[in-house]
């Protein structure tokens, strides 16, 4: 609580409850890279009123605040985060089916989204049943697995300025591309998400997420946490790869590793620090750039100071 006055803790948990206001809050706890030291105050935050009202205080305030989903593609630094982070909970997690499209709060996760997908007979969804990401986190990022993307399935996106003040944007107005959308370039957070699907056999949308799900099984390091695949594909090649025909397969600092099983991946071996992880990326984007001339970039985002 040292950047935070006891005044606006105090402020916090009259809107949230105090089991909901979390000061010098662990971020290892919050992240699947299981790293990161502690945030000055973290708030679960479960409807628009109490958003709302939040972001008007930070707004006035004037402290740094970031949001959170599944913690899945983030690197917390060792030192912690010197401000303010948002989890969206309560109705942010809600799920409705209308017709083919589903409406899904931004902090419901993927894997939640296509577990209600197929209860509700609809397929498309199936790719992003196994990426350990929430909504709000994988239609920001565009993510994508086994040849499907958000871009694939959203219809339509809420978002809401720092102001509070709500907005709806079409598929086009979010210009997705690879990794990226345009609500990383705006001072916007995503509330909830439109799905448009399309019917199909329960047995064979159960069958695609059961393949799937065991093809990552089999070819991802999921016993080790880590944040998922670290590097974003360069054109023409695959990030991987290049890391393994650079000689990197196993390779450590300190107690983070590239995955003997996918080279894509940097775990957390043995207690790694965000320090480690962060020294072994950088490491390994300056070998694979002598090797090929090709410069990787981390799709883990650093966060804090490193």
């Amino acid at each position: 609580m040292d950047n935070l006055s006891k005044q606006l803790i105090d402020y916090f948990i009259s809107i949230l409850g105090e089991s909901n206001v979390l000061v010098n809050e662990p971020m290892k706890n919050h992240t699947t890279f299981q790293i990161g030291g502690p945030a000055d105050c973290f708030l679960q935050v479960s409807n628009l009123e109490q958003l709302q009202v939040i972001l008007k205080c930070i707004k006035q305030t004037e402290y740094e605040f970031m949001i959170l989903g599944n913690g899945s593609n983030v690197l917390v630094s060792d030192q912690g985060y010197e401000g303010i982070v948002l989890a969206l909970t309560g109705e942010f997690k809600d799920l409705q089916v209308s017709g083919n499209d589903i409406c899904a709060g931004a902090g419901a996760t993927l894997k939640e989204v296509a577990n209600y997908a197929l209860s509700n007979s609809l397929t498309g969804f199936e790719f992003a049943a196994g990426i350990p990401g929430t909504v709000g986190g994988g239609v920001l990022m565009n993510a994508g697995a086994y040849g499907g993307e958000m871009c694939h399935v959203v219809k339509s996106v809420t978002v809401i300025n720092f102001d509070g003040e709500v907005f709806h944007m079409s598929k086009d107005e979010m210009e997705f591309g690879y990794r990226k959308s345009a609500v990383m370039r705006r001072p916007f957070l995503i509330l909830s998400v439109v799905f448009e699907l399309s019917v199909g056999v329960k047995e064979e949308i159960l069958d695609k997420i059961t393949n799937l799900n065991q093809q990552r099984k089999d070819k991802q390091p999921l016993e080790y946490p880590s944040a998922g695949s670290t590097f974003k594909r360069p054109k023409d090649y695959y990030a991987g790869k290049l890391i393994m025909d650079s000689g990197l397969r196993g390779f450590r600092v300190g107690g983070a590793m590239i995955s003997e099983k996918h080279c894509g991946f940097v775990i957390n071996y043995d207690n790694a620090s965000a320090q480690d992880v962060s020294d072994l990326m950088t490491q390994v984007c300056d070998k694979v750039e002598d090797c090929f001339g090709v410069r990787l970039e981390p799709e883990v985002i650093r966060i804090g100071r490193f």
